[in-house]
């Protein structure tokens, strides 16, 4: 089965079962209700193991492993067993391309959240008067193109928050396809046209306009978009229940001690929106369902319950430095491609796994 078949199940909510025959330690990112089981030293073993004793439901049950060849066997193996069983291509490589949509209308203007679940990347499609921009386009760029058909808009600008680490970007290759201008935050990194954005200009499309908020702390160039302060889509720098990490661009202790104060500093500037500004973030750390839920919160929310954003600089900077994740798989190397502007012809190897881009 291919992850778009899958994908396509999952979205019509037709009944199938996802098993997930991979080691615990080798789950690092998971498809939305999969059944976990622990199966790998069986099926090395050609014994189906703990999954002879699943009473599975009625339906088709597709296997995954990390790239197919684990759960391959172990679809043979249920299919022998009389299980309507298939394999999924490629694994969860591959599936860490898999997406899926919903929309919602902020401040008279139509928001779509276009959602990497098999990454956790999220990024925004939001118009006004027939007129889009695209934010951090994290998904093939025919997706974008098909989405906005269907709705009958017209994109007139690709925008990014900022350098990203964990995914390849998509936004240059977009622009490109569909005539855009394609639009970073200030910087010396990127080396190829591209239009600059500074702290406080106006994107102006349909009847209203994003504005830019320097944001820096995940990196220099970090940049939040705001949409009439009811809207502000922050990229790496303010998740729904963590904040972004300052380490990623390297440097010596005390070149991440700084740009944690930074960090510090733009969270904090982001709080002072008004309460009821939804945060609009450009990553969530859990694979996301296919239940078109807007995955979103309020500045208030923030404010009351993660505990991060309420401390003083000095407690900020020692806790997110304490609290580093691992870095994200191949970043360094998704970094020089999005700083060069290149894209290699399958993505999903240098992709694979979680997106490790937030400390809680």
């Amino acid at each position: 089965m291919s992850v778009a078949e899958l994908q396509e199940l999952l979205a019509a909510h037709r009944p199938v079962t996802v098993l997930d025959v991979r080691s615990p330690a080798d789950v690092d990112w998971e498809i939305p209700g999969a059944i976990q089981v622990d199966a790998y030293g069986d099926l090395q073993s050609g014994r189906l193991g703990r999954l002879a004793e699943l009473n599975l439901p009625p339906g088709p049950v597709v296997t995954v492993c990390g790239v197919g060849r684990t759960a391959a066997i172990a679809t043979h193996l249920l299919r022998a067993n009389g299980v309507e069983a298939l394999t999924l291509d490629g694994g969860m490589r591959s599936w860490s391309l898999a997406w899926n949509t919903t929309q919602t209308t902020i401040s008279d203007c139509q928001v779509v959240q276009v959602r990497r679940t098999g990454k956790g990347c999220l990024s925004y499609i939001v118009e006004s008067q027939s007129e889009a921009i695209v934010i951090d386009a994290s998904v093939d760029p025919e997706v974008y193109v098909r989405l906005l058909s269907e709705r009958g808009w017209r994109l007139v600008a690709v925008a990014d928050t900022h350098i990203h680490a964990d995914h390849l970007s998509r936004s240059r290759g977009l622009a490109h396809l569909e005539g855009a201008a394609l639009l970073l935050p200030t910087q010396h990194r990127a080396q190829y046209p591209f239009r600059p954005v500074a702290d406080g200009d106006r994107i102006v499309f349909g009847s209203t306009a994003l504005v830019a908020m320097r944001t820096p702390g995940h990196t220099d160039e970090s940049t939040t978009f705001l949409l009439d302060n009811t809207a502000a889509f922050t990229g790496d720098t303010l998740f729904l229940n963590s904040v972004g990490r300052p380490d990623l661009e390297g440097g010596t202790r005390q070149e991440r001690t700084s740009r944690a104060r930074l960090l510090h500093m733009s969270v904090s500037r982001l709080l002072q929106l008004p309460e009821a500004t939804q945060v609009l973030p450009g990553h969530v750390s859990e694979a996301i369902p296919f239940d078109g839920r807007m995955l979103g919160t309020t500045v208030e929310t923030i404010r009351d319950s993660v505990p991060l954003a309420r401390l003083e600089e000095a407690a900020f900077v020692q806790a997110v430095l304490a609290r580093i994740p691992p870095d994200p798989p191949n970043h360094l190397i998704i970094v020089q491609h999005n700083e060069l502007g290149q894209f290699p012809v399958d993505p999903s190897e240098l992709e694979a796994g979680a997106n490790r881009c937030a400390v809680a």
